[in-house]
């Protein structure tokens, strides 16, 4: 299915359905990223818990962004035949 399916099947606009996936695997890599850090911790290797914490802060702002988006478009009127 390619991303212009997704409103077809979803019901749901393509921007929105592709801002919301964006926004759950944002999430995701975050919560993956935390696991990799605490692996760091336990290895007791500083420069990878700097690292991969920082891949889950830049996750985060994706995500916070995402919604941000995603919150601006869904609050906008819709066009007809939407």
């Amino acid at each position: 299915m390619s991303d212009h399916d997704n409103e077809q099947y979803t019901g749901t606009a393509d921007e929105h359905y592709n801002l919301i996936s964006v926004l759950y695997h944002a999430l995701e890599g975050a919560s993956t990223y935390e696991i990799y850090v605490q692996d760091a911790e336990e290895a007791g290797d500083d420069e990878l818990i700097e690292f991969f914490q920082q891949l889950q802060d830049e996750e985060y702002q994706r995500a916070e962004r995402a919604k941000e988006l995603l919150a601006k478009r869904i609050a906008a009127p819709q066009p007809v035949g939407r």
